[in-house]
C-alpha cells in the first residue's frame, strides 16, 4: 500500500464548524450552550432565564460590552467558539 504523500488532514481545519460553545454567565452562575451559528440568541438568552428563575425583561445580555438584541445570532455578532455572554441585572430609572 503508498501512501499519496498528502498529510492527513482534520475536518475541524477545514471551515468553522456549524455549532458553537458559548458560556453565559451572570457572575453566580456559568451556564454553557451548544447552539448552531445562525440561531437567534433569543432561544439562549430564554433557556438561561428559565433555567435561573429570571424573566427576560429582567436582564440583559452583553457580547464585548455591546448588549445582545434577541434577534442576533453568533454569525452576526462574529462569535467563536468558547466566546462568553454576560448576563447583567437590568436597571430601571436613573
Amino acid at each position: 500500500m503508498s501512501d499519496s504523500g498528502s498529510p492527513p488532514h482534520k475536518p475541524e481545519e477545514q471551515a468553522p464548524s456549524e455549532h458553537l460553545n458559548i458560556k453565559v454567565t451572570d457572575n453566580n452562575n456559568e451556564v454553557f450552550f451548544k447552539i448552531k451559528r445562525s440561531t437567534q440568541l433569543k432561544k439562549l438568552m430564554d433557556a438561561f432565564c428559565e433555567r435561573q428563575g429570571k424573566t427576560p425583561s429582567s436582564v440583559r445580555f452583553l457580547f464585548d460590552g455591546q448588549r445582545v438584541n434577541p434577534t442576533d445570532t453568533p454569525d452576526t455578532l462574529d462569535m467563536q467558539d468558547g466566546d462568553t455572554l454576560e448576563v447583567h441585572q437590568e436597571q430601571i430609572g436613573g
